[in-house]
């Protein structure tokens, strides 16, 4: 049986994975209605686990020291109420040979597009890596989403980038969209801040 967080924990959640972001891609990342949102981030604001900053036009949600540690905290107490931690854990150490390999391909491909480097790859080559990566996001998504259904949606994001990236490079490590680089990134915090890790 797959579980559901609650909703305020999922809010915590996806400022944590997303780092900064405005309340609308808040709730997007797990299909919350807006409102709903931004009145459990006002609740974390008050309870001093979030800051609003706005600058020049753009303003957005970031957590605080006190919200991440509440946040991991609560993450811990999920996994050990309803006995996924084993399978967390073994997933996080499964990825970790992938995470080199996505790590590696993307560092080599921004290279290549600054023109330094003697290791860079074409965009066959990273496109070809990224696509053996992919394989492997979907066999690890899928065994945290039988546990827990907060971890959905990764692969399909990741494929949807790697997809584009065939003919707009851009979908590879650009940060102004959900490129393979960005879904990957997000992948990774969710399993540290669940296991309660660093990078």
């Amino acid at each position: 049986m797959s579980h559901r967080t609650p909703t305020d924990i999922l809010v915590l959640h996806a400022v944590r994975v997303l780092g900064y972001a405005e309340t609308a891609r808040i709730a997007a990342r797990f299909a919350l209605p807006a409102e709903i949102a931004a009145e459990h981030l006002l609740d974390a604001q008050a309870r001093g686990w979030v800051s609003h900053t706005a600058f020049a036009g753009d303003s957005g949600w970031s957590l605080t020291e006190t919200g991440k540690m509440q946040g991991e905290r609560l993450l811990a107490a999920e996994l050990d109420r309803y006995g996924t931690r084993a399978v967390v854990v073994q997933v996080h150490r499964d990825f970790l040979p992938h995470n080199v390999t996505v790590a590696d391909a993307c560092t080599a491909w921004q290279l290549a597009e600054i023109g330094i480097g003697e290791d860079t790859g074409t965009i066959d080559e990273t496109i070809t890596r990224l696509a053996a990566a992919a394989h492997a996001l979907a066999e690890l998504e899928a065994r945290l989403v039988a546990e827990m259904d907060r971890f959905a949606g990764y692969h399909q994001r990741f494929a949807y980038a790697l997809e584009r990236a065939r003919t707009d490079p851009a979908w590879i490590t650009a940060t102004d969209r959900d490129s393979c680089h960005r879904v990957w990134f997000e992948f990774h915090e969710d399993l540290i801040a669940s296991l309660g890790l660093t990078r």
